[in-house]
């Protein structure tokens, strides 16, 4: 606690110009939950003294509560418990502002079981109790667009081609395209700084006004969910600021590339040395019963890894979207792949998850069916070579309803990451897929009337 309370007095001092504190609570469609204090009162936030409605982990993207769920609880209070390490400023703010994520616990001193952060901390826990720890990264793809919409609704691309007319690529990797948006990303890069959070490279994808940034590997899955989610922040915010628009959503648009959030995963023993490097670039057993446990509960990870409607179009042949429980050395196009590096950096890279998961969530479940593959030494196939998707029927959930069902009543789900987040996660989702079935979209109009 007073390593707690210098870490505040220290961020206090060197940040005398803050003049309000948001308090982020992750809730569990991914929204950003909490409260504005001001800077008289962060001292009570960090000692734990602020409370929140347990409900407020449980809104759906619409940021309605549970119905089904929420009056049987009773709708009581939580305790904020603050992380220290998540407080830094908030650079693209009109007004000087800081930050910290809180996670919530029970009245009666309990970890809040449907909390987002104390799920993936969990999982960690579990890995400690046999020695191990796991280092993971992410990936995040994104779009950057005009903040208008065409005559259909539709987002308006920022990037063009060099005569200013229709598009015809996304211009891939390429050097100059990123510097038409070199004073956005520079000032994503600051903010990141500002921020401490350990970006790594900055990418322009494959599709128009598609972007990527991806992360440094940290020893702390918490730390490296947090920095994911911090890192969607600071961009949005950023782009809002330039008068832009950010979106993480899986598939903007139908015939483009959709946003991907690959996670890269290797485990330390206790030595600290990397538990899947056996020293020749194929990997140790562990590696491999790792792999397994991945694709053993990949169907039933797969509502956590593609969690809204719109998930489920990106899952299409030939868009590096995997379509089958598969694994391979350096193959882009099965579910988990082991990349060509140095062999003291072997990893696991999971290609499933959308940019619009959550990054808690999907790391959760990933630790935890690397964890049941450890745990019961399942045995992965045979690493697949060439095109995944000529070789492999489609056999994971395509549609939104079949994953939710899988989800509901998967045992790995119930076992792993607790049955009341199953239960509560399940209605959040029925109620958001119940609310798009009222919807006529105007495709259906233009056919039918």
């Amino acid at each position: 606690m007073a390593e707690h309370s210098d870490h505040l007095e220290n961020f206090l001092n060197s940040n005398p110009d803050i003049e309000v504190f948001e308090v982020i609570l992750p809730d569990l469609a991914g929204g950003l939950r909490g409260k504005w204090v001001t800077r008289d009162k962060i001292r009570k936030v960090m000692e734990g003294g602020l409370k929140l409605p347990v409900s407020s982990v449980a809104f759906d993207v619409w940021g309605r509560d549970a119905e089904e769920w929420v009056f049987n609880s009773g709708d009581g209070d939580g305790m904020c418990e603050a992380d220290s390490r998540t407080l830094v400023s908030v650079p693209w703010a009109k007004r000087p502002t800081g930050q910290v994520m809180v996670s919530l616990r029970e009245l009666s001193g309990e970890p809040c079981a449907i909390d987002p952060r104390v799920i993936l901390r969990q999982q960690v826990d579990k890995f400690a109790e046999y020695g191990l720890t796991p280092v993971v990264a992410s990936e995040m793809e994104f779009y950057l667009f005009r903040d208008e919409h065409d005559t259909l609704g539709r987002p308006v691309h920022t990037q063009s081609d060099r005569i200013g007319g229709a598009l015809a690529t996304g211009q891939t990797y390429c050097i100059d395209t990123m510097a038409d948006m070199s004073e956005l990303m520079h000032e994503i890069r600051d903010a990141c700084t500002a921020q401490h959070l350990p970006i790594d490279t900055l990418i322009k994808e494959g599709a128009p006004s598609q972007y990527e940034i991806n992360l440094f590997h940290s020893p702390d899955a918490l730390i490296a969910a947090d920095q994911a989610l911090m890192l969607q922040r600071a961009i949005r915010g950023v782009a809002k600021k330039h008068g832009l628009l950010a979106t993480f959503m899986a598939k903007p648009f139908g015939e483009l590339a959709g946003n991907g959030m690959h996670l890269h995963c290797s485990v330390l023993d206790q030595q600290g040395n990397n538990a899947f490097d056996d020293g020749t670039g194929k990997g140790t057993d562990l590696l491999r019963h790792a792999i397994a446990g991945c694709l053993h509960n990949l169907n039933d990870s797969m509502l956590l890894f593609a969690p809204n409607l719109n998930s489920y179009r990106r899952f299409q042949r030939g868009t590096h979207a995997p379509l089958a429980p598969s694994w391979g050395y350096e193959n882009r196009t099965v579910a988990v792949r082991v990349p060509a590096d140095a062999h003291v950096a072997t990893r696991i890279e999971h290609r499933v998850p959308g940019a619009d998961a959550h990054p808690h969530l999907v790391m959760a479940v990933l630790l935890a069916a690397m964890l049941d593959g450890i745990e019961n030494k399942r045995v992965a196939p045979e690493p697949l070579e060439g095109n995944a998707y000529e070789q492999l029927p489609p056999t994971l959930p395509r549609y939104w309803p079949d994953a939710l069902e899988i989800f509901r009543e998967s045992e790995f789900i119930s076992r792993s990451l607790g049955t009341e987040f199953q239960r509560v996660y399940g209605i959040i989702k029925q109620q958001e897929l119940d609310t798009f079935d009222q919807q006529v979209t105007p495709l259906e109009y233009d056919a039918c009337l």
